[in-house]
């Protein structure tokens, strides 16, 4: 017998071996949201993606500022146009290369050329709209970026309840592992002593193996608790993570919360909306001419960054673009749809908040309700446990009416505290679900 409960408590001590092997790592929860806002990839991710709306907004400043561009060129020719072009240029005619020979027959030439170009836009108006749509792009992009703030600390108090949860069930089962434990002891010194059967013993041995493996899923479950809190945090270390705070109710009135306006989510997509009726309207507005000024001063020479001879050209160019094979007006049907699509969106994503709000105040209130049942379960099955443990020491209650209190003392207190961790996590769902940017 005394085999048969080493090979029973081996796991449990071998599992427990392992964690005690690891550093164990004390934390509280506004350490970890602190750790999380700092560190978590996810935030760094959504951070850049605003950085890349913002440059790209900024890309629009074309539509005001001029393109100005430098070049310098150098080229070799004997063809009759541009040897006679180059030399023009250059400010080096003379009478004699009028000649008709010389004209049809030039000698080789060297022409370089410095060239500052500026072109300025002053009259885009597809521009101007298409720089308002990237101005709300990235103001979408920002509050996106504080959505995905809000969720990631709903993320972050879902994954610390749960370690607190997973010590709970640890403590626990250990309680429980050592309850029947004594009842084992008890049960082997009433067998030698006559009082109980060989089945009796053999049911309480299996009670313990129960526990044993119970516990051991138990602590599995801290160290899988414990490395999504280091992965939201953005740390890889292989550590037990060891909540300071207990798993208390935290209490909220429920009543029927109302859906912000002004939840940055929703912001969001108000704004993404209008970015693309901005861009319908730019697709309309491409239709219209365009209206820019350039201008260039040019410098040139026979020899390499040199300029003896140099010159000047400016004017205003109005282009209308009449018809490019219909190129346009699809993309005006494409920015329409899109536009009506985001719209589409919106009402939707409204309509289903509304709904998960709806279905979380339920949620809350079928936890407050199981709550208390869950409650007055524990309650009742440990003056239960009382009971039939005190007649069992005196031989009044059988084995089996004992290991069945004490199987469903554990299995209240794991519901109950299974019954907070859910209760919890709803006061956490619609505070997330209610947020707004100014909280």
């Amino acid at each position: 017998m005394k085999r048969t409960r080493t090979l029973i408590l081996f796991p449990v001590l071998f599992f427990g071996f392992l964690l005690q092997a690891q550093e164990t790592v004390s934390i509280g929860k506004e350490e970890v949201l602190q750790r999380v806002q700092e560190n978590n990839s996810q935030l760094k991710i959504s951070q850049q993606e605003f950085l890349a709306a913002r440059a790209q907004y900024r890309q629009s400043n074309a539509v005001f500022l001029p393109n100005i561009s430098v070049s310098h060129t150098g080229m070799t020719t004997n063809n009759p146009l541009m040897a006679f072009g180059s030399k023009l240029n250059q400010e080096r005619i003379t009478q004699s290369d009028f000649d008709p020979a010389r004209l049809n027959n030039p000698d080789r030439i060297d022409n370089f050329a410095t060239k500052v170009e500026v072109q300025q836009p002053l009259v885009n108006l597809d521009g101007f709209w298409e720089r308002g749509a990237a101005k709300n792009k990235m103001q979408a992009t920002e509050l996106q970026s504080v959505r995905t703030g809000d969720y990631m600390k709903l993320e972050t108090e879902k994954a610390y309840m749960q370690l607190q949860l997973a010590h709970k069930a640890v403590t626990v089962l250990e309680q429980a592992l050592e309850t029947a434990q004594a009842n084992l002891r008890l049960a082997e010194n009433n067998f030698k002593q006559g009082y109980l059967q060989r089945s009796d013993v053999l049911a309480v041995e299996v009670r313990v193996t129960e526990v044993n493996n119970q516990l051991q899923y138990a602590k599995s479950n801290v160290q899988n608790a414990s490395d999504y809190l280091m992965f939201l945090m953005g740390e890889s270390m292989d550590v037990v993570l060891l909540p300071k705070d207990s798993l208390n109710l935290e209490m909220y009135a429920v009543n029927a919360p109302a859906l912000p306006g002004d939840r940055a989510d929703i912001k969001a997509m108000e704004l993404a909306t209008e970015a693309r009726k901005k861009m319908y309207t730019a697709s309309k507005m491409s239709f219209l001419p365009r209206l820019n000024v350039f201008g260039s001063y040019e410098l040139y020479d026979d020899e390499i960054f040199q300029g003896d001879a140099n010159g000047y050209l400016a004017g205003v160019a109005l282009t209308w673009d009449i018809f490019d094979g219909s190129k346009r007006i699809g993309k005006d049907q494409q920015s329409k749809a899109e536009f009506k699509q985001a719209e589409l969106e919106l009402e939707q994503h409204v309509q289903q908040s509304q709904m998960e709000l709806n279905r979380a105040t339920r949620a809350l209130q079928d936890a407050e309700n199981k709550l208390q049942l869950t409650q007055l379960a524990l309650e009742h099955s440990k003056e239960a446990l009382r009971i039939r443990n005190n007649r069992y020491e005196q031989g009044l209650e059988k084995t089996t009416d004992l290991l069945g209190a004490e199987t469903q003392y554990s299995e209240k207190q794991l519901e109950y505290y299974q019954t907070v961790y859910e209760y919890n996590y709803a006061v956490a769902y619609i505070e997330f679900l209610t947020s707004s940017i100014e909280n």
